[in-house]
């Protein structure tokens, strides 16, 4: 049995706004187009001499804030991230450098879009073993920075910011309560950016360290693969999804995550996201959501939820967990 819980949340988000309106004067869209097929309205955009993290420091800076305890403690730093500052060192190593917490470990997780679901297992694993006590988790991406603006099916989808939750010891009320995950290894060149390697496959590579995406397949794969783990996951724990108080899956796309409800199906209303107003953020949307029904006081002690983070790999995480403040 899972020994730890969630016991705090921390986010931000650059000041920039990219709006629709925005996007129709850089490439032929509309925002009728967008909203219609993506349901974004709008997405944070890094500064030119902002990185992630920078995005990453400042929302532990907001956890920090909201939370009773001190964090000088915590002795495990994971960030999800596939835009990091640099190859070497890690995203978590210039967090560690910045708030100087001693004897903690740092490193990245590269998994996309379930980065933070991987970051979370991860760290509940952890302290699950009884080799850490606190654990922070944390999510950061400035995906504009990849982000082809020439390409009017990607440009529109993504954005910028950063999210934390702090992981804690906890035996009396542990938070995770099962997991699922997966990968289609074989779907790579549906969703990646180029890096070292120029090419997959056998076959040469385009996108110049950009994103690239064929939406189509990769809409196929999660609109049919989420919902057969959901109820995985759910089959795992002897829950059912009338035990559930929230499904808050990565925002893709609106369009996507309404067709997963529609497949499972799940209540939409009890469906949290953040992509109207941030875009696609990656490993940082379920962090945005969750922070959203935090603020509107939606989320309370002991709910139960499901977190599922899925995309490039091909590869997911899904985590039933009790909210744990």
């Amino acid at each position: 049995m899972s020994k730890s819980k969630i016991t705090a949340i921390g986010t931000y988000a650059p000041a920039r706004r990219l709006t629709n309106a925005d996007l129709e004067r850089i490439v032929d869209t509309s925002d009728e187009w967008i909203v219609q097929r993506t349901g974004m309205k709008e997405r944070r955009i890094a500064g030119e001499h902002e990185f992630t993290s920078d995005l990453c420091i400042e929302a532990v800076k907001n956890l920090a804030e909201r939370y009773s305890g001190t964090l000088n403690d915590v002795d495990m730093i994971l960030v999800a991230t596939t835009t990091a500052d640099y190859a070497f060192p890690s995203t978590a190593a210039r967090v560690q450098a910045y708030f100087g917490w001693p004897h903690t470990g740092a490193l990245d997780i590269n998994a996309t879009c379930a980065g933070l679901t991987y970051g979370l297992q991860l760290a509940d694993a952890l302290i699950t073993a009884g080799t850490h006590q606190k654990v922070i988790v944390i999510a950061g991406e400035t995906l504009s920075k990849v982000t082809d603006y020439t390409d009017r099916s990607t440009c529109v989808l993504f954005g910028d910011a950063a999210g934390a939750l702090l992981v804690e010891r906890d035996e009396a009320a542990p938070g995770f309560l099962a997991a699922v995950q997966g990968t289609v290894g074989s779907g790579a060149d549906v969703l990646y950016r180029t890096g070292l390697s120029a090419e997959l496959n056998g076959q040469p590579l385009k996108g110049g360290g950009n994103m690239v995406q064929n939406g189509r397949e990769v809409y196929k794969w999660a609109v049919r693969t989420v919902p057969e783990e959901f109820n995985v996951l759910l089959e795992k724990a002897g829950f059912s999804k009338d035990d559930l108080d929230w499904f808050v899956p990565h925002s893709a796309n609106m369009r996507m995550i309404e067709s997963i409800c529609e497949k499972l199906p799940f209540p939409a209303e009890r469906t949290l996201t953040s992509v109207e107003y941030y875009g696609n953020t990656s490993s940082v949307s379920i962090i945005l959501a969750l922070d959203e029904a935090v603020k509107a006081k939606k989320l309370s002690e002991g709910q139960t939820l499901v977190l599922f983070g899925f995309g490039g790999g091909l590869t997911y995480t899904g985590l039933l967990v009790r909210w744990g403040f």
